[in-house]
């Protein structure tokens, strides 16, 4: 949440990169022990005060995990000072947004017609599709916001599908003393989630670990995975992540463990290598410049910011009435957008 427009908390002029990896090269049967680190920057969330976010995905040294292209990691925020969250209505395309949050509440409503309350330890799943807008504000009762938003991209096979929300409540289970685990996307520890993201082989869970305890999970070794410490460091397959930094592991294990020093929370996200080549810009996930180009000019023109032309039926939905102004679009770099390399 927040790059090229600083009042704009999903402004971010990066393109991401295509990974074919070769799997018949992996060693079957192996931990995975090469852990590589990913410090967060500073990004400020819109509003008038600016509620700071902590940013791990995309970045230069790595833009994907799996199909999972973006991570923003907020709080414990003093709504009193910051004014919390107020994203009003802005567009998406091809990605699909994951609110979790832990504490503190957000009300979602978007053009396909669905409004939502986020509350702590419940998903609220928003597949864009071909394209949808929605607004994203922190409740009056909130008086700390703490939480991560969460994008992954589409497949080409999907990207165009229709847009769609999801709710799900996951139940923790325990797989070792002091653990608890709550999978809200795919499968980890026994505990599977219901709900289709259309995006297959995916994981998104939260684990809450004891001070002094450790977990040795069972993990898909076609999986990229990568552990967030949302709390305070902690150390995954030996190597300390530090907090607000992201612990990444390669693909070809087959169990990943974690361990904090301290009572600690960790996101951990993974998933098969997309392996498409997609450009990713401010809110909209293509495959080239002049996708990305064309979603902007749409968004504009049906929100009325710029002149339309001769569109074929409406991109974006509509709204309800007495909603915040929705955001314009910032221009596009005066390069051409491209895959990272």
């Amino acid at each position: 949440m927040g790059g090229v427009d600083p009042g704009n908390p999903y402004a971010e002029g990066m393109s991401n990169l295509e990974r074919s990896p070769d799997l018949a090269l992996l060693e079957a049967g192996e931990p995975c022990i090469d852990v590589e680190v990913l410090l967060p920057r500073s990004v400020p969330l819109g509003g008038p005060r600016a509620m700071p976010v902590s940013r791990t995905l995309p970045q230069r040294k790595r833009s994907l995990v799996g199909s999972w292209c973006f991570l923003d990691h907020y709080g414990p925020d003093d709504v009193s000072l910051t004014g919390g969250m107020r994203v009003p209505r802005h567009p998406h395309t091809g990605l699909a947004t994951v609110s979790w949050v832990f504490s503190g509440e957000i009300d979602h409503l978007d053009s396909g017609g669905n409004a939502a309350r986020v509350r702590p330890g419940e998903l609220n799943l928003m597949i864009a599709g071909r394209g949808i807008t929605h607004q994203e504000i922190s409740t009056p009762e909130t008086t700390t916001l703490h939480g991560v938003q969460l994008w992954y991209a589409m497949p080409e096979s999907t990207r165009f599908s229709e847009n769609h929300f999801a709710h799900y409540v996951p139940a923790p289970v325990a797989p070792a003393p002091g653990v608890s685990v709550r999978v809200f996307l795919g499968a980890l520890a026994g505990s599977a989630s219901p709900v289709d993201t259309r995006t297959p082989d995916l994981l998104g869970a939260e684990l809450t670990l004891a001070a002094g305890t450790e977990v040795t999970l069972d993990v898909r070794r076609d999986f990229e995975l990568a552990a967030l410490a949302e709390t305070g460091d902690v150390v995954v397959n030996g190597t300390t992540i530090p907090h607000r930094a992201l612990g990444y592991a390669p693909l070809g294990s087959d169990t990943l463990t974690i361990s904090a020093p301290r009572d600690a929370r960790v996101i951990l996200l993974g998933g098969v290598p997309l392996g498409e080549q997609i450009v990713m810009w401010w809110n909209f996930v293509g495959r080239s410049h002049d996708e990305v180009a064309a979603f902007r000019q749409r968004y504009q023109a049906e929100l009325g910011f710029e002149p339309a032309g001769a569109e074929p039926d409406p991109l974006f939905g509509q709204f309800p009435d007495g909603e915040p102004d929705p955001l314009p679009a910032p221009a596009l770099p005066n390069v051409r957008l491209r895959p990272r390399e």
